[in-house]
């Protein structure tokens, strides 16, 4: 939702990529200007959005922006804000008063990451099966993090693309095999019901490995965060860490292959979020290919759509918050 001033003042521009851990600030000096002054800063050493923005600009030194987009992993429904995944609130109102702002502009993450798609280069992209996207067709876009973002571009006929703004990671999560059942009954225990997020994330991670563990009575000390897990996976150490990763990854590919299904996104379905890039190969040979084009009379459909992982070392998502503010000039 858009809010600004006539008339509108764009720049300096303040950027943001918010998300359930991490916060990530940029600078945008003027039309055309790289983005640049990239800051990363944790989301639980800041009691508010707000006090974050200060530390940034207060750190950066160089005044007040006339403008902001912030990319924030919640829906935007209203002027108030409560993030799903962290404790920040706030107003857009009162954001944009304390700040000065003559421009702010909200939205989703992942529709900011989508916005982005089109303008990666092939060397921030790895490919993941498939054959080459249909031009003009739709894009399907997910990612797991701290929470289990997805969006995606839809043409609008005249060249250009119209980006989604969902929650589709909170969808019911199906499971397919006697394994995958004993973790989604164990995370309806847990919390009442088995959403792609509940598992699709760094603390669903974490879950499926405890129920497995629990499962086939294991005692020792189970990892206790996503990287723990992934490095007990990798290293072989735990047979359970190992089953969980895969579960993680077969799910991924039976969201994504529903997503491009109802999207008929033969353009192409991108993987971003900060856990899939950190799998490297690993992820290439584990089960999410093949369960993407399980979907019997579908498979070969789905076979010819091309799955890329992003690698960007830059969050593509504040040039998608930039092309936002750019829309409104």
């Amino acid at each position: 939702m858009p809010q600004t001033s006539a008339p509108a003042r764009l720049f300096p521009r303040l950027l943001a990529d918010v998300g359930g851990t991490n916060a990530r600030f940029a600078w945008q000096a003027a039309r055309g200007a790289p983005i640049t002054d990239l800051r990363i800063l944790p989301c639980a050493d800041h009691p508010t959005l707000q006090a974050a923005m200060h530390a940034y600009l207060d750190g950066l030194g160089r005044g007040q922006p006339a403008a902001a987009a912030i990319a924030i992993a919640n829906p935007i429904t209203g002027d108030q804000v409560h993030m799903t995944n962290h404790d920040w609130s706030f107003s857009q109102s009162a954001v944009q008063a304390e700040f000065g702002l003559h421009t702010l502009r909200l939205l989703n993450d992942f529709t900011a990451l989508a916005l982005a798609l089109p303008g990666l280069p092939a060397a921030e992209l790895r490919q993941i099966g498939g054959g080459a996207a249909q031009p003009g067709a739709a894009i399907g876009l997910l990612g797991a993090g701290t929470g289990l973002g997805v969006s995606g571009l839809l043409p609008n006929g005249r060249g250009g693309w119209v980006p989604i703004e969902g929650e589709g990671g909170h969808v019911t999560l199906p499971a397919v095999t006697p394994r995958e059942r004993q973790v989604m009954d164990g995370l309806i225990q847990r919390h009442g019901r088995a959403s792609a997020e509940r598992l699709l994330c760094g603390h669903g991670l974490v879950e499926a490995c405890e129920i497995l563990c629990a499962g086939d009575g294991v005692n020792a000390q189970t990892p206790k965060t996503a990287a723990e897990v992934t490095e007990a996976a990798l290293s072989g150490r735990l047979p359970q860490a190992q089953e969980a990763l895969a579960m993680f990854c077969a799910q991924l590919g039976s969201v994504a292959g529903n997503l491009a299904l109802t999207l008929g996104a033969r353009g192409g379905v991108y993987i971003g979020g900060g856990i899939v890039p950190r799998l490297g190969s690993w992820f290439d040979a584990s089960p999410f290919r093949q369960r993407f084009e399980a979907k019997g009379r579908f498979g070969p459909y789905l076979s010819a759509i091309p799955v890329w992982v992003i690698t960007s070392s830059q969050s593509p998502a504040l040039m998608g918050a930039a092309r936002a503010l750019d829309a409104l000039d």
